[in-house]
């Protein structure tokens, strides 16, 4: 197996593409991963349809979903209608595989939502199992899930690896690594990107995200949080682990940067975003060449059932939601009987955090 392939999360902004032409007039841009359900009921502009119809064409397309909710506890006419749409999309343009976000939304304005985790409990992971499996029997490619930056507790960061693996074990499913998530998590719990990293299944890698962030202000005035808003470039502390990265995932074919698409105006922004690009293209043509072949994957077909649902947990993932919104008082948020949640364990901080994400990208 050749060396991992180098790509760019595509944005749909004029400006995006005008600031990476260069990269794509030179052919680095090995491959593009696209956001497919942000232009669900959207019209492509006609040069958007026409580069990453290229892309496919050759092989070099990579879907990235975000508002599918694998954890949602409910399911709903909104899921089936958004299986329906890939499916769609998929018959009109030829993908390498079809990813989606750990985590849930369930606020009816889903299309600016953004995932939560999930606590790691056997009933909780048959919902997400089952939500994968649908996922998988509308395509006819490889489905992966990527890993949440945000966490409430250590205890989310600690789980989610042995979630992830067991949660794409049914569908022969594979995982992305977001370097940057675990840096968001390595930062706000104070423990070693590594220590996370080996928590995970990394022979189930076959991509890796890479990008940056910022900080937010402590309501504590303790340590800022880290945050993951992919507005600035790559921090040094996860360009000089990735070699070693590299090393440890053998079954990796994807290197992916995201950047989002109206941060990159400046011409300053520009030069040190080519920087991180040229760091990272240098980094893989030094990695070893994984020679001892690409593993095969085989589609594994489940016969039709009813979609799984826990009206229990689905409550509480609407209270949660609601409480945050309301920016309810952190102790009352911890105090709050749940079945599945465990908010007496979490961070206060995290919980602050949570309520202004909620408060900007779940309007209810």
């Amino acid at each position: 197996m050749r060396r991992p392939f180098l790509g760019l999360a595509m944005m749909p902004e004029a400006d995006f593409v005008s600031a990476i032409l260069p990269l794509l007039q030179n052919n680095s841009v090995d491959v593009l991963e696209w956001s497919f359900d942000t232009f669900y009921d959207v019209n492509e502009p006609e040069w958007l349809s026409g580069l990453l119809d290229f892309y496919a064409q050759n092989s070099r397309l990579l879907g990235h979903g975000v508002y599918y909710s694998l954890f949602d506890a409910r399911w709903t006419a909104r899921q089936e209608v958004w299986l329906e749409k890939l499916k769609k999309e998929c018959s009109q343009r030829k993908y390498n595989h079809i990813t989606e976000h750990f985590g849930f939304m369930n606020t009816e304005n889903f299309h600016q939502g953004v995932p939560l985790p999930v606590p790691m409990h056997s009933k909780t992971l048959q919902i997400g199992k089952d939500r994968l499996k649908r996922l998988q029997d509308a395509v006819e490619v490889p489905v992966g899930v990527e890993n949440l930056a945000f966490s409430f507790s250590m205890d989310d960061v600690k789980e989610q690896g042995v979630f992830l693996d067991q949660l794409v074990e049914d569908i022969n499913g594979f995982l992305i690594l977001d370097l940057h998530n675990i840096y968001c998590q390595s930062c706000n719990f104070e423990v070693g990107m590594q220590e996370i990293i080996q928590l995970y299944p990394l022979e189930k890698v076959k991509e890796i995200h890479l990008s940056g962030g910022s900080w937010q202000e402590s309501a504590y005035a303790k340590k800022p949080i880290r945050r993951d808003t992919h507005d600035d470039r790559i921090p040094d502390e996860i360009l000089d682990l990735l070699p070693e990265v590299l090393s440890q995932c053998q079954n990796l074919e994807y290197v992916i940067i995201e950047r989002l698409g109206h941060t990159l105006s400046a011409e300053s922004d520009k030069l040190s975003f080519f920087a991180d690009f040229n760091r990272v293209k240098e980094m893989i043509s030094n990695s070893e060449d994984r020679s001892e072949g690409k593993k095969v994957w085989k589609r594994r077909i489940e016969e039709d059932s009813k979609p799984l649902e826990d009206l229990v947990f689905y409550n509480e993932q609407t209270r949660l939601t609601k409480m945050l919104f309301d920016e309810s008082d952190v102790a009352k948020v911890k105090d709050e009987g749940f079945q599945y949640f465990k908010p007496e364990n979490w961070d206060e901080e995290m919980i602050i955090t949570a309520q202004q994400i909620i408060k900007k990208w779940n309007p209810y």
